[in-house]
């Protein structure tokens, strides 16, 4: 007999998700870690990066409080301050994970872990000086920035995420962004309010090119109106030292340009962490070192598994980790798979936030699906008049014939919290018919949901008529 029914590999939300969920279905479970519990979306991503973000927003709000007649003098950031804050949030959030896994009877084994099969079809884990046996291994190692391989981008100052969200450093003065997805886009709102002279270089022709075209217009507006130069369409050629700086060297249009910066945050993706996972040679297919798996998140190899970062093909976010850990476990148990694992929400912490699920019109089109589109511009609805936020919207999809929906995206305050009435919305097949039942509060940044669903039909109470 097996010391464990399953073990799993990595404590990031994939890995622990996924322990505390067997453990709830009464398996046996334990869990190795070598760094941090909770990965690096609490430890080096999502949480630390979205506390900046809020004191980000908070010092936006202190500046613009003299349109309402509020003033509050000078506004000073102490960013060493800042960055102890974010330490405390998430020293706070990883003893919760902590108690959580011990609450549940999961065994957290500190150290690196290495897989070996044993005798009697079970396999060996090795963490450390200690090991023990499982049934089934759950890998969850997720993934770590890729680094430029360009001339100078192993010079002092060229960071990854890791780096930034580790020490503050010299970041206030000048900050050049190579990449303008996700990360790249939201260390630049972040860094720009906290007073930095921000210049982001996308290669494609535009930022977070992989979500809905008008949201990469209005964010490369929003962010120009703020000082931050953005260059898209530019292929980074090299970095260099240069006026007490860094100058990242680029060609944009077959001319040659730069940038100068204090430091270069290199946020062009990241890879998977899969290095060194066995030692006796195991074969368990990887591709370009991501672990391709089945529908139930089974490698090659009968009895291991795989979700999250390391997954071939997956979708990087943290929700979506979980909810890969959850389905793998539930189906080990012969529990039914609670989660729709086609309908994921994907989020961008600007201001204002950003959000989208399913497909967008032009995804449709591509497609060859009939669709009708909603739209509402936020600059109607109260709340945002209220809260004097910038202009924004939005949008929803439904099939032209069947009126199901088939994805929405959102630009406006509390977009990332509402997405999830889309995502509820699209997991279970809704129609717009029945979307149009629900009410919603006034006044509301939600009550725009219910309006873009009205302007299906044209039947939006607080949009001028069209033109017939």
């Amino acid at each position: 007999m097996s010391d464990y029914e399953l073990v799993v590999v990595g404590a990031g939300p994939g890995g622990y998700v996924a322990a505390i969920r067997a453990a709830q279905l009464g398996m046996r479970t334990a869990i190795a870690e070598r760094a941090e519990v909770g990965g690096t979306c609490l430890n080096r991503g999502c949480i630390p990066t979205k506390t900046l973000m809020h004191a980000a927003h908070l010092m936006g709000e202190i500046r613009n409080a003299r349109r309402i007649g509020i003033s509050l003098g000078a506004v000073d950031i102490d960013i060493e301050r800042v960055y102890e804050h974010k330490n405390e949030v998430v020293s706070q959030l990883r003893a919760g994970v902590e108690d959580l896994l011990s609450g549940n009877g999961v065994r957290l084994m500190r150290g690196r872990a290495v897989i070996e099969r044993a005798d009697g079809g079970v396999y060996r884990v090795r963490v450390g000086d200690s090991a023990v046996t499982a049934e089934r291994v759950l890998i969850a190692t997720g993934g770590m920035p890729v680094r430029l391989s360009i001339p100078g981008a192993d010079l002092p100052g060229v960071l990854t995420s890791d780096d930034v969200l580790g020490k503050p450093g010299g970041l206030r003065r000048r900050l050049t962004i190579i990449g303008g997805g996700v990360i790249g886009v939201e260390f630049a709102g972040i860094f720009n309010m906290f007073g930095a002279d921000v210049t982001i270089i996308e290669a494609m022709d535009r930022l977070i090119p992989s979500m809905d075209r008008e949201i990469s217009q209005n964010l490369q507006m929003i962010l120009k109106r703020g000082s931050v130069r953005i260059h898209t369409s530019a292929a980074v050629k090299g970095i260099e030292r240069a006026d007490g700086g860094l100058r990242c060297v680029f060609e944009k249009k077959g001319a040659p340009e730069s940038a100068l910066g204090d430091a270069i945050l290199v946020s062009i993706g990241r890879r998977a962490d899969t290095d060194g996972l066995f030692s006796d040679g195991t074969d368990i297919g990887l591709d370009r070192g991501m672990i391709p798996v089945d529908e139930n998140f089974e490698t090659k190899v009968k009895g291991i598994y795989a979700v999250g970062d390391v997954v071939k093909g997956g979708a990087q976010l943290a929700h979506a980790a979980s909810a890969q850990g959850i389905r793998a476990v539930s189906l080990m148990a012969s529990e039914p798979a609670p989660v729709d694992l086609s309908v994921i929400p994907y989020c961008v912490y600007t201001d204002p936030e950003i959000a989208s699920v399913g497909i967008d019109a032009d995804g449709a089109k591509r497609a060859g699906i009939p669709c009708k589109t909603g739209k509402f511009v936020m600059s109607a609805n109260g709340k945002n008049v209220i809260e004097m936020a910038e202009r924004g919207f939005v949008k929803v999809v439904f099939h032209a014939e069947s009126e199901v929906i088939l994805g929405a995206q959102m630009m406006c305050p509390r977009a990332t919290d509402m997405i999830g009435e889309f995502a509820s919305a699209l997991a279970n097949r809704l129609t717009r018919e029945q979307m149009s039942k629900a009410m919603h509060a006034h006044p509301t940044f939600a009550e725009a949901i219910g309006e873009a669903v009205e302007d299906t039909r044209s039947l939006a109470i607080h949009i001028m008529p069209r033109k017939r």
